[in-house]
């Protein structure tokens, strides 16, 4: 199984599918929320599936209302008008990483197998886990664990990489292990999970993406349309949140000439969605699933 859809059927009826609708899958990964979309689709709707993963274009279904883009969704924008498209009905985006990704060990994803420490989400770009971890300073190893890992000890960590790169760089995830696991506090498996979520989002600016795609979400929606996003880190929940409730990431209110507040979109979700327990029993990757809704104001 390439990978099990968190929130499926949560995250889809929120986008109100209109039959003759244009729709965007940001995060095509298996497939399993366009295959829900295309379901609800009339024949003169349309969906395009983006993904960076040249794996993910192997789910794409035969269907002549589907049109799957390789690319990042921080080109939202720039591609959906190359395909003739100016503004859509609705955008949903999954950020979690695919089972396939975190169980294909030569992807170096888990610390559960010995690869190469990789990470790229897109295989055509440079940087990998192991330019990270021997090309950051400490400080800039302190700020990536502790930020995107919310790692407790993010500076004795830090320290202890750079350190030991001097006598040895690092290639393979063993080579990293070798320096970490020394470094543990806590259980040792969420520990390991923070390091290695931290480097995956460094080496992918996930961050950065996100706060593009939701940027760009304010031309390409429609008035009325739908944004229906699925976080799994705390950060990029409030990158949402902040989005949906103010127009920025920053979460800063803009005021118009007048000193009116300025808003973009209406928010659905007051709190966010999350799995039920039956979810969370059946696909325990699910736990940390939020999903945010907001309407775009006509």
């Amino acid at each position: 199984m390439y990978h099990t859809t968190v929130l499926l059927n949560e995250a889809v009826e929120a986008l109100n599918i209109k039959p003759d609708g244009i729709y965007v899958d940001a995060t095509f990964g298996g497939g399993g929320h366009s295959k829900l979309i295309l379901e609800k689709l009339g024949t003169g709707g349309k969906l395009f599936g983006f993904d960076q993963d040249d794996a993910a274009e192997q789910n794409t279904p035969t269907d002549e209302r589907f049109t799957f883009i390789n690319h990042n969704f921080r080109e939202i924008k720039h591609l959906l008008r190359f395909e003739g498209v100016k503004q859509v009905d609705g955008i949903l985006a999954d950020l979690g990483v695919s089972s396939f990704q975190f169980d294909t060990a030569e992807r170096g994803f888990s610390y559960r197998f010995d690869a190469d420490l990789d990470m790229r989400m897109n295989t055509s770009e440079k940087r990998t886990a192991a330019d990270i971890l021997n090309k950051t300073d400490a400080a800039g190893l302190q700020t990536i664990f502790g930020e995107y890992g919310e790692v407790r000890n993010a500076r004795t960590l830090a320290n202890a990489i750079v350190a030991a790169r001097i006598h040895k760089p690092y290639r393979r995830i063993s080579d990293a292990l070798a320096v970490i696991e020394p470094q543990i506090i806590g259980p040792k498996m969420r520990y390991l999970s923070q390091v290695f979520q931290a480097l995956r989002i460094e080496v992918n600016d996930e961050m950065g993406a996100l706060k593009l795609l939701l940027q760009q979400s304010l031309e390409v929606l429609k008035p009325g349309g739908i944004l229906s996003v699925i976080t799994f880190h705390s950060l990029e929940d409030r990158i949402v949140k902040n989005f949906m409730k103010t127009g920025n990431s920053d979460g800063i209110l803009q005021q118009d000439f007048f000193g009116n507040s300025t808003k973009y979109f209406n928010v659905i979700t007051k709190k966010p969605i999350e799995p039920s327990e039956a979810e969370i029993k059946a696909n325990a990757r699910s736990r940390s699933a939020k999903l945010r809704i907001a309407q775009k104001i006509s």
